[in-house]
């Protein structure tokens, strides 16, 4: 009978322990010629009508389009540039043809989309990828996780930073979680960096002492840098 209500006691412990960890661990997936979309919105304060027309207006429109809605994150400090957005927002195509097709649709379709966003989202950033390879990534909420972008002044000068930089990352104990380039911005969303990575560290402080030791605004060669902390 103990060992019984041990063994219960032992599945227990271990499914909310799974449970725990699944609410910190959130996992993506993207299979090649699939798009991502990384999105840094701020949504408007009492907006709730306004969302509920976006709904029923624009999502259908982008459902028909192949569109899937991923997880987001909240941007909790600003460490590098001068526009802090309130979410980090992923989201999926099937293809580049179907993301680019929503695009060209979504104006003749719903006649005031740009107006709705508009007011729904003042801040709103877009830059879509098309997926090179299978891409596999999780973002730990429990780890300090830093998403940072570059803006190049000049190539070669620009790629013997990024190598320089990243051996500098793991040699600190980080880990790049994800690297994208080679995006797109529509026209009104523009924000397009050369690069654009997801570091995870063990906690702030561990960031914090390679951000010291090693401060991106001392470089010269990049012509802008965006980073700030999600969670």
């Amino acid at each position: 009978m103990k060992f019984t209500t041990l063994l219960l006691v032992f599945i227990s412990f271990a499914i909310f322990n799974c449970e725990a960890q699944s609410k910190q661990l959130k996992f993506f997936s993207f299979k090649k010629g699939e798009v991502m979309d990384v999105m840094l919105i701020t949504t408007a304060p009492n907006s709730e009508v306004e969302y509920e027309k976006y709904k029923k207006t624009a999502f259908p429109v982008a459902f028909e389009y192949s569109y899937q809605p991923q997880q987001g994150f909240n941007i909790s400090k600003l460490t590098l540039g001068s526009h802090l957005p309130a979410s980090l927002i992923f989201g999926k195509w099937e293809s580049k043809e179907k993301r680019e097709g929503f695009l060209a649709t979504i104006s003749n379709r719903v006649t005031d989309f740009h107006e709705q966003r508009r007011a729904l989202f003042p801040y709103f950033d877009l830059t879509y990828y098309e997926m090179p390879r299978d891409i596999n990534f999780a973002i730990n909420r429990e780890k300090y996780n830093v998403a940072t972008s570059f803006w190049k002044q000049d190539s070669e000068t620009f790629l013997k930073f990024l190598k320089q930089w990243e051996r500098q990352i793991t040699k600190a104990g980080g880990k790049i979680i994800l690297q994208l380039n080679d995006g797109t911005s529509p026209t009104g969303y523009n924000y397009n960096p050369d690069i654009f990575y997801i570091l995870q560290w063990t906690d702030q402080l561990a960031f914090e002492a390679f951000a010291k030791q090693h401060p991106l605004s001392s470089y010269e060669d990049l012509k802008n840098v965006h980073q700030f902390i999600i969670n």
